[in-house]
Formats: structure tokens, sequence, C-alpha cells
């Protein structure tokens, strides 16, 4: 399919066309999706409701490597637009799948094994619907296939057909779409602000923001030093920021004696469609204070950088 730039989108005629598509591909059956809540998912969910109503079943799948207070912050938002949304507790399984792996690729597959086919396979099966709708945008289908980073929901462009994979068929209604034309749709379909202006969000979440293994325990290291960097930069006007975990430990200092500890760095983004970006020229009185919140605050962690190389070569997310 071409890609429909953000400039050349028509956001109405748009939300018709996809609503008649899905509504035309899933007939009188069921289909299922997940609610991540960031402004893709969030975009799919709404058109797919606009689309089949009840017979659209929206899971936010509770992984253990979201955001804090992620599953219940959603929930909240998307009841206020009579969207219910069930929450799967998968903790146990996604930490099992990411025991031991340290190699970024092997980590994301990890995580798409356990997702479409553990996760959604048993809910796939539980609830006899035979379609996965998901947010599938076309920057996700670029890298893929570039071979720059594995996206986790990137299947039949590589060859991979889901439903002899998986078992159930993918619709993805925003694959000619980039970020900002995806923005356009999502405030189209009546979503609020702090949704469809939000920040991108890796599918594989906090994991793609820890260097090495996902345990639970680095996973909450990152979880509580993006919270802090959310806060504080949080007036921003940036395109993306986010906390790293580091694999290396490194030299500190605390009350006077040696302190072997963890490193975060803070990457934070100037772009438009995340195709090329440049690192936002934050104050030193900034970076100042998150340094001294992040050391101060979270346990374990003595070093704070802040990353300055542009995309390319880098990326934004770091795994």
């Amino acid at each position: 399919m071409d890609e429909i730039t953000a400039e050349a989108l028509n956001p109405e005629e748009f939300i018709k066309q996809k609503v008649d598509e899905i509504s035309g591909t899933v007939g009188d059956g069921l289909a299922i999706n997940a609610l991540s809540g960031g402004v893709d998912s969030s975009a799919v969910t709404m058109l797919g409701h606009r689309a089949l109503g009840d017979r659209l079943k929206t899971y936010f799948i509770d992984n253990g490597i979201m955001r804090q207070g992620e599953p219940e912050r959603i929930v909240s938002v998307f009841k206020d637009l009579g969207v219910h949304v069930e929450v799967i507790d998968a903790r146990t399984e996604f930490f099992d799948a990411m025991r031991g792996i340290t190699d970024p690729e092997e980590k994301r597959e990890a995580i798409t094994q356990t997702f479409y086919r553990d996760v959604f396979g048993r809910l796939v099966k539980e609830s006899g619907a035979k379609h996965l709708l998901q947010g599938t945008i076309l920057t996700d289908v670029d890298e893929t296939v570039a071979g720059i980073k594995r996206q986790h929901n990137v299947f039949l462009q590589l060859g991979i057909d889901p439903e002899k994979t998986f078992g159930y068929k993918i619709i993805e209604p925003l694959i000619q779409l980039r970020k900002d034309g995806v923005r356009k749709v999502a405030e189209a379909l009546g979503l609020p602000e702090e949704i469809y202006n939000r920040m991108p969000f890796p599918g594989p979440a906090l994991a793609a923001r820890v260097i090495g293994e996902a345990t639970p325990e680095r996973i909450e290291t990152v979880r509580q030093a993006t919270a802090i960097t959310e806060e504080e930069l949080a007036d921003v006007r940036a395109f993306q920021y986010m906390a790293i975990l580091h694999e290396d430990r490194v030299t500190g200092m605390r009350n006077g004696e040696r302190d072997y500890g963890a490193q975060i760095e803070i990457r934070c983004w100037d772009s438009v469609d995340a195709r090329t970006a440049r690192p936002t020229r934050l104050s030193y009185d900034l970076l100042d204070r998150l340094a001294e919140r992040i050391t101060n605050e979270v346990p374990g962690v003595v070093s704070v950088t802040y990353g300055i190389a542009t995309k390319p070569p880098s990326t934004m997310e770091v795994v």
C-alpha cells in the first residue's frame, strides 16, 4: 500500500474507509486487540469499536514491563470513552521468556513469541476470534525490512503468515501512516490529548530500555528512572524522551565510600516522524536536576549521562 502523508491525510475520510474495511473483513465474527495506551494502539482500538462495537474484545496485557501505573491509567481513560478493557496478568510468562537473554534481537523475539503465540494465541482460542487488530505503522515496517531492528508487530512484510504461525489473521488499519498521521486520526476519533499527543513507546516496552537481561529488578530500576524523567521533561516540547539502563556497573561514591552501581542514560529527541532525529538541547540546570533526582531516588544508580548522537547513526531506542 502507498504511504499517506500527514499533509495529504483527510482524517474523517480515512476513519470512514478503515471502519468499513474492518467491518467487511471481520463480518459477523469477533476480533480482539491489545491496547498498550500508545497513540497507535489507542487509535486502532477506537477504529475497531466503531466498526464492531462489542464484537471487538480489547485487552491490556500486563507484561510486567510497562511504565508505572500504566494498566490502571489506561483502563480508566478508555472507560471514560465507553470502551471496556480487560487486564490480563501475564507478568510471569514474559519474565520467564526473557530469562537469561541479553541479545537485543533475541529479547525482542522472546517478547514477540510470548505475546502473539502464547498470550494472544490463548485469548483467541478462548474468545473464538479469527482476527487481531493491531497498530503497525509504516515506520515499524521500514525499520524491520531494512534490518535496523525487528519490530515486534511486523510479520507479512517478512514473509511470516500470522494465520499459519499463530492461528489468526492480523488487520493493520494504520499501516499507510507514520506517527504524525496517526496523531491526526487519533484526535479525529475523539481520543483525549494526553493520548493523541503521547510520546511513542516501544512495543517491547521497558525491555527495550534495558541493555542486557531484563530481570524484574532491572525493569523496576528503569521504571523508576522513567517516571522521574517523564516528570522532569513534561514541559519540554520534544518528540520523545526516555531513561535507559546500561548493562555495565560503574564506580561511584556514597557517604565517602565506594559504591559500585548502575548507570542511567537519558535520551531526548526532536523529530517529526522518527525517521531522523536530533537530541534536544536541554538546559544544564534541567540535566543537573534529572541527575540529582535519579541518583538520589532510584536505588543503586550512581551515574546519569545524556545521549548526544543524532539518528542516524543512533536510533531512538537503545535495544
